[in-house]
């Protein structure tokens, strides 16, 4: 793993707009950011991020299936005691989801580390998908790659062949995010792309255009009765929302579907450590609840970890991160070190939430920057990846998208 630096394309701006990129710079930074590129090698790509993110997914999908038994954990996980059953349901009907990105600590050496899991509402798809793989053809034909360099993305393809998997031809599928947010619209249209070419109808309304009929039946801008909807707003936010009490009895199947309320979910972390104590992908992690006095006061923690925690705990003191189990672009996300924090994010929308903290996995550092690998899952396989960079160690909604190729 190297970064690389390249030549910019002269008039990818132009090609931004044309392409309706329009968030490629934002507030006078650049977003996306092809001065340098990252360089894997194909062995990294298929044993150090392909393999283990397939197999995290499979793993995420096991805590699901013993979460949804225990109402303890549903609790845990803050699902509202009203929808609990219909996360439950959502899982034991097996609603079909679509796609999820695992956010990875990788240096190119050891294995990938899971960070956390956006197994909901994750965006950066359209970069990841479409712009990023322009980028690679322009490159190659203008020799500023080396000849026969790759990328690991098969992100769109993927997603067509699960849609014609999935859905009838012709199938109406409605889409919605939230109104003016083109990040959000950007991932949404990548998706109702896919939805098109995979020979499905595909229908766009703001969020805030939805409605409920009089037969309780989801609607949109136009009135049109909803069957199937992808939406861009997580399930964390809907299952407090008013409209959540309609959903039961609407007959929409929703993408992705409420089960995926666990997953993309910070308290599925310390359920993996418990499931899979030691496991080479993961990271240590509990709920904070658990371990609070043996962090803070040089306590123990509550029995039913202790076991687990004493066999991490000197990693824990050097250090660990504390993530409330809901929260977006790193928001309400603190790095503590040797009892001090000594990093923590800005954003406190997401501080009324309970916590977890994880063991503290330093990002590799290049030129001052620190990236993070997405990897992206479709149906049930990884198929592509994107990378984020900051300075920072928390990764945030302003870090760089910085474009990937394979070449040994």
């Amino acid at each position: 793993m190297q970064k690389i630096t390249l030549p910019e394309r002269p008039n990818w701006r132009d090609t931004a707009r044309e392409v309706g990129f329009t968030f490629a710079d934002m507030h006078g930074e650049p977003y996306w950011d092809e001065s340098s590129a990252y360089r894997f090698s194909l062995r990294q790509i298929e044993d150090d991020i392909e393999e283990p993110s397939t197999d995290l997914h499979a793993m995420c999908r096991d805590a699901v299936a013993e979460i949804v038994t225990s109402q303890e954990m549903m609790e845990r996980l803050g699902i509202p005691d009203p929808h609990r059953d219909l996360v439950a349901d959502s899982w034991r009907r097996n609603e079909p989801e679509i796609y999820g990105r695992l956010d990875l600590a990788y240096d190119g050496k050891g294995p990938a580390k899971l960070l956390e899991y956006n197994a909901d509402t994750p965006t950066s798809l359209y970069e990841s998908a479409a712009f990023q793989w322009q980028w690679l053809e322009d490159q190659l034909a203008a020799g500023v790659l080396p000849d026969g360099a790759d990328q690991f993305n098969g992100i769109h393809e993927a997603l067509v062949e699960r849609f014609r998997a999935l859905f009838s031809k012709n199938t109406d599928i409605h889409f919605t995010a939230m109104a003016d947010n083109p990040e959000d619209y950007a991932t949404v249209e990548a998706m109702a792309w896919a939805a098109r070419e995979a020979g499905m109808g595909a229908h766009y309304s703001d969020l805030d255009k939805l409605g409920v009929s009089k037969q309780g039946q989801f609607v949109d801008a136009e009135d049109r009765v909803i069957g199937t909807l992808f939406k861009l707003y997580p399930w964390e936010d809907l299952l407090r929302d008013d409209y959540a009490r309609h959903i039961a009895g609407s007959g929409c199947l929703f993408l992705e579907p409420a089960w995926k309320a666990l997953v993309s979910n910070k308290g599925i972390l310390p359920v993996l450590w418990q499931m899979f104590e030691g496991h080479p992908n993961l990271l240590p992690a509990f709920f904070a609840d658990d371990v609070a006095d043996a962090l803070v006061a040089g306590g123990r923690p509550v029995p039913a970890v202790a076991s687990a925690f004493e066999k991490v705990a000197d990693q824990f003191t050097r250090g660990h991160v504390v993530k409330p189990i809901f929260s977006r672009e790193g928001a309400g996300v603190s790095i503590v070190e040797a009892g001090d924090v000594t990093e923590a994010s800005p954003n406190t929308d997401y501080d009324q939430h309970p916590r977890i903290v994880q063991a503290y996995a330093p990002l590799p550092d290049f030129d001052g920057f620190k990236p993070i690998v997405g990897a992206w899952i479709v149906g049930d396989a990884c198929v592509g990846m994107g990378l984020r960079e900051d300075r920072a160690r928390i990764t945030q909604d302003l870090s760089r998208f910085k474009p990937h190729f394979i070449a040994d």
